[in-house]
């Protein structure tokens, strides 16, 4: 199929060579190995180098500062402002990267509700970005390509960098900026495919909200008997490997909305982490990486054989794959309104239980937290476990005030009444280098039996100081390791380490006491007799 020349012309890119417009997968693939973008994997699967940038590039993202936008979002370090007149400079910079050479063209969709997705045009000049483009976002029809008109363009001009970012006041030669009144995004300087992804996700933080829809960054999955699940969580938490259930059909693995129908997913497609992948543990992920599937900074011997523990490239190893990939997913990626929300956390002190229950309350001042913890090694300097707080478990990724969104959330809880629940995938006996990281075979017991609504039957005890709600048994799952507490040979290191979490996590909660009242959770998180 062929793109209209006079929508190519209102791109306003020169000398446009050939135009590869929505590619199949099987041109995709011709097409990077024509192109020697990466190499063919023993998968089938084709893998690719994003350069030196194998991770999003946050301190380089930029709003356009203008009304009406400028009045809703939430400007800080994680919302940047740039003038109109130097985003201008820069989308002319990256439309002559892209001009006097071929380019390629993916239309797509994001979000599977049709009262809420958006139409969105990406454009590059690198055949795995438009592949990877197709991967992760919903793939419209030939009948719909015929009428589909962009509700919002992606430039992606990673081969062109910023020469003159410090005259121009930004933090480096790599930008990522959108404008919103214009429905433009501009990428230049960076290769990684994820800021299209996160970019257009952004975005929906945007545009939802403000419609009275939640966005979120968690993935779902729906039983037989249509009882939804939510899986929030940041990155190594859990969030892919456990909504990722033979049991139960899955909705999505990171990017969803929740409107007055129910939940639905942003994307097409997964975005898997590969670091230490292996067939026992994460079977379906790792049968998803075949033919159409792409993989990313992943370590390859001459053959194709890959590595997945191979860390030298980076930690940050991924693959993207259509959800189709998935056996059992949910073919419209969408589902009715949650019974269970799960908070995921990898607590690196080993002072959270593996599952506990939450209150209204305590799930609003949770989510604000959005808490988990890198451990020591993971960065250059750290030498001890670091308490992690990002608002939503997304705040990178949210234009708006958090309390929106957390407004929206407790609305939700209450007109669906759902339950809530936070579950630690990280440690327990110990902290990091001490203890041992929770099994999956654990944590899937406790997943269970929220999911099966047995843990509501469980008799529960009260964790000290952050007063959470343990149940003393579960089927399939040892109590012993249920109270935190109990798993520590050294309690009265236990005790203290506890207090030094809970003063991090009270520390970090004071920039939301002082917004409304009506977003003082304070009460419901750790606090001292």
């Amino acid at each position: 199929m062929s793109l209209d020349i006079n929508k190519i012309e209102e791109l306003g890119i020169e000398n446009i060579g050939k135009v590869f417009y929505n590619l199949s997968y099987q041109e995709f693939f011709e097409h990077e190995v024509k192109n020697s973008e990466g190499a063919v994997t023993t998968f089938g699967a084709f893998t690719v180098d994003t350069g030196i940038f194998t991770g999003r590039s946050p301190k380089d993202k930029y709003f356009v500062k203008q009304d009406p936008s400028s009045k809703y979002i939430a400007w800080g370090n994680i919302n940047k402002p740039i003038t109109k007149e130097l985003f201008d400079k820069l989308l002319v910079k990256a439309k002559k990267q892209l001009s006097n050479k071929d380019v390629y063209i993916q239309d797509a969709y994001c979000g599977a509700s049709l009262a809420s997705r958006r139409r969105v045009r990406f454009v590059t000049e690198v055949a795995w970005q438009a592949h990877f483009v197709k991967n992760m976002f919903i793939r419209p029809n030939k009948d719909e390509l015929k009428d589909f008109e962009p509700d919002f363009t992606v430039y992606n001009a990673c081969k062109c960098t910023n020469e003159d970012y410090k005259e121009d006041g930004l933090n480096s030669e790599v930008f990522i900026i959108f404008n919103i009144e214009n429905n433009i995004a501009v990428i230049g300087g960076t290769w990684y495919g994820g800021e299209m992804k996160k970019g257009i996700f952004s975005m929906m933080n945007y545009w939802l909200p403000l419609e009275g829809k939640l966005s979120m960054h968690c993935s779902a999955n729906v039983g037989k008997n249509g009882d939804t699940a939510l899986f929030f969580g940041l990155s190594g938490t859990g969030k892919t490997t456990l909504s990722t259930d033979p049991q139960r059909k899955l909705i999505g693995d990171d990017e969803h909305g929740w409107d007055d129908e129910g939940v639905f997913n942003f994307e097409g497609g997964c975005y898997a982490k590969c670091i230490n992948l292996d067939s026992n543990s994460e079977p379906e992920i790792y049968e998803a990486i075949k033919r159409d599937a792409l993989l990313e900074n992943v370590v390859i011997d001459k053959d194709g054989v890959v590595d997945f523990k191979d860390a030298s490239k980076t930690e940050n190893t991924r693959v993207s794959y259509p959800i189709e990939h998935i056996k059992n997913h949910e073919p419209s990626l969408m589902a009715g309104h949650p019974k269970n929300i799960i908070f995921l956390t990898a607590d690196a002190f080993g002072i959270l239980p593996p599952v506990s229950k939450l209150n209204k309350e305590q799930a609003m001042y949770y989510f604000l937290s959005g808490y988990t913890a890198k451990v020591a090694g993971t960065e250059r300097g750290i030498t001890e476990p670091v308490a992690t707080f990002s608002a939503c478990f997304g705040e990178a990724f949210l234009p708006l005030h958090p309390t929106d969104y957390a407004k929206l959330l407790g609305e939700k809880i209450d007109k669906h009444k759902v339950n809530v629940f936070l579950v630690n995938t990280g440690w327990n006996g110990g902290v990091y280098g001490v203890g041992k990281r929770m099994s999956i075979k654990a944590t899937r017991g406790c997943i269970s039996a929220i999911l099966d609504g047995s843990i509501n039957n469980s008799e529960y005890e009260t964790l000290d100081i952050f007063n959470l709600q343990i149940p003393k048994s579960l089927n399939g799952v040892d109590s012993a390791i249920l109270n935190p507490r109990n798993t520590w040979s050294d309690k009265t290191q236990y005790d203290e380490t506890r207090v030094k979490l809970a003063e991090m996590f009270i520390k970090n909660f004071k920039k939301y006491t002082t917004q409304n009242s009506e977003f003082d959770y304070s009460k419901a998180g750790p606090k001292f007799l």
